[in-house]
């Protein structure tokens, strides 16, 4: 065989892994509003960027009459390229081969790509579209997973792992995207979970659908897996793209710094209003944080999960920083269950990859009621504690009105580390609120008054006056500076300059045990 014949032969080899498992099968996958494989990692990376790797292997599988169906790939099509000039590893798995089904092969090339990601400090992207292990295979497609989900565990931490639902993605499947750092899921056509609908109904007698079961809105509303839902494979290919603005390539370097037109000394009188004077009545939290922020942008991470929390990314001066805010328009602001873990998981994402955070405190407490205690509201609320006592990176905090009982302690208090802890002087901080105060503490002369109401309404207004304001918290040094609400972008990018070479050492151990 001679020069030209071998250059032909790779040619065609080439030309045959590209079709992956053939022209109808690649059409049913754009039937379902779905690229191929191919397509993702072209529409993701930029331009003439990516370098596949493995592009000819085949599976070992000789059970089954397996031996004569052998489709170069093997089903995922995984190498590195460039996203905006970064370097990014990637895997995307592909449905027309096999259903995307994983083999000892296949998995082999993922662990390589995830190896190479780890050595050289930079994101692993995974687009999962499979219908899971292949069953040809038995065991060794299980050891596979295994494989793929230690060194899941071992980046964590280290390098940003961002899983992108397209397909199916079942059993073992899912364990792998929820260990990585973000979830993105596709509207109607990606779906999670660990057993199907059809064994839910032969062993529960349930019912339900693939979407009611495991779809994006499902994932984003209820269960809190999928961190965000987009409407369609393109979107979802973007938002990656927009979310890797706000890391670094490792946990050794710091977020991409970008250039700020925003006057960051600007402020905004509007915000001297946005409080209610009625401590009763809710506002939207998130007037206080787009006017903050650089530009007014802000992306929201679990938006529509646990909204009584919010969650998300910006910049101040230009520094990506991560927001985390009660939000009085949900539940009053009130901590339960799930904006507990929605918190203390952001919070320990920024942490490992040096992202400052700004806490915007609003909160009464802690959500009461038997449903919440019965499902471990202690444990899950210690979350809070343990990501914010944890985390190292500049933490600065404002508390815009009320921060009651141990709900004050968690949100980034002074007690638990806060380098810069600010107030409005409408923030109300005390062990509780103060009509509950009032019923304790002056339960005897509220009962012999003769006006009962009008004796309680008068003590709750002096306590509110006297104890409930930012001034007693500002005299023992637990709040750094009470400030106007209009100051509140430059104050913040002021504490942030000064952060910015903060080192904080934790004692030497294995690893600390966060309450699970």
């Amino acid at each position: 065989m001679d020069i030209n014949e071998k250059l032909a032969e790779l040619e065609r080899r080439n030309r045959e892994a590209e079709l992956g498992g053939g022209i109808e099968r690649i059409q049913d996958q754009h039937a379902k509003g779905k690229m191929t494989a191919r397509e993702r990692i072209e529409y993701l990376l930029d331009p003439g960027s990516f370098v596949e790797i493995d592009k000819f292997v085949v599976h070992q599988c000789t059970d089954f009459g397996m031996e004569k169906k052998k489709i170069p790939g093997d089903g995922v099509v995984t190498g590195y390229g460039t996203i905006q000039g970064r370097l990014v590893f990637v895997f995307a798995q592909d449905f027309t081969v096999f259903g995307g089904s994983l083999s000892g092969a296949f998995g082999q090339k993922v662990c390589k790509i995830m190896d190479l990601a780890l050595k050289n400090g930079a994101p692993i992207i995974g687009l999962n579209d499979s219908g899971g292990a292949r069953i040809q295979e038995g065991v060794v497609s299980l050891g596979a997973y295994g494989e793929i989900f230690r060194r899941n565990v071992l980046a964590s931490g280290v390098i940003p792992q961002i899983s992108v639902i397209m397909g199916p993605c079942a059993g073992g499947a899912v364990y792998s995207p929820a260990i990585t750092d973000f979830i993105i899921m596709v509207k109607k056509t990606s779906n999670m979970y660990i057993t199907g609908p059809d064994v839910i109904k032969a062993t529960t007698s349930e019912e339900v659908t693939h979407e009611e079961l495991g779809g994006a809105m499902t994932h984003s509303t209820k269960s809190g897996v999928a961190h965000f839902a987009e409407d369609s494979d393109k979107d979802a290919l973007e938002r990656v793209k927009e979310l890797l603005t706000f890391l670094p390539q490792n946990f050794r370097e710091k977020p991409p710094l970008a250039e700020c037109a925003d006057d960051p000394m600007r402020k905004d009188p509007e915000l001297n209003k946005v409080v209610p004077t009625n401590p009763r009545v809710p506002y939207d939290m998130k007037k206080i944080i787009y006017s903050v922020l650089d530009d007014h942008k802000f992306l929201e991470v679990h938006k529509h999960y646990a909204q009584n929390m919010i969650v998300g990314f910006g910049r101040l001066d230009g520094k990506v920083v991560g927001v985390v805010a009660n939000q009085p328009r949900f539940l009053a602001g009130a901590i339960d269950i799930d904006a507990s873990m929605k918190c203390a998981r952001f919070v320990r994402t920024c942490d490992c990859f040096n992202i400052p955070l700004i806490t915007f405190v609003d909160v009464p407490g802690f959500l009461p009621g038997t449903n919440q205690e019965y499902r471990g509201i202690i444990k899950h609320g210690a979350k809070i504690i343990y990501a914010y006592c944890e985390a190292t990176v500049p933490k600065i905090a404002v508390v815009v009105r009320k921060a009651y009982g141990g709900a004050y302690d968690v949100m980034s208090s002074k007690h638990h580390g806060g380098d810069i802890n600010l107030a409005y002087p409408t923030a109300e901080i005390a062990v509780m609120g103060p009509e509950g105060a009032v019923n304790i503490i002056f339960r005897k002369e509220i009962a012999s008054s003769s006006d009962p109401e009008g004796t309680r309404e008068r003590l709750i207004q002096e306590y509110r006056r006297n104890f409930a304001s930012p001034f007693k918290a500002a005299e023992l040094g637990y709040i750094d500076k009470i400030i106007f609400p209009e100051e509140t972008r430059p104050e913040l990018v002021k504490a942030l300059r000064m952060l910015e070479n903060k080192r904080e050492e934790r004692p030497a151990r294995r690893h600390g045990n966060i309450p699970l």
